[in-house]
């Protein structure tokens, strides 16, 4: 499925269908969560708590202090 982005106010939104939503149990109160591996985005139905914002930070750190390094170890 190829989407566009919407114009939002200032910002860019991505509208998802319904059936997608519905099968992933998806609404607007759900809080998700999004990561990239810096070619795409990731987006899943957040687990909340303190260890993932933790977890999260702690790979945000390891990307921008190693990122180059493992994509040229990935090659």
């Amino acid at each position: 499925m190829v989407k566009k982005l919407t114009r939002h106010g200032n910002s860019l939104a991505l509208v998802i269908d319904r059936p997608i939503l519905d099968l992933l149990g998806i609404d607007a109160d759900t809080p998700l969560q999004i990561t990239t591996d810096g070619k795409g985005l990731h987006i899943v139905p957040a687990v909340e708590g303190v260890l993932d914002e933790n977890l999260a930070a702690g790979l945000h750190d390891l990307y921008q202090r190693y990122g180059n390094t493992l994509k040229r170890l990935a090659e």
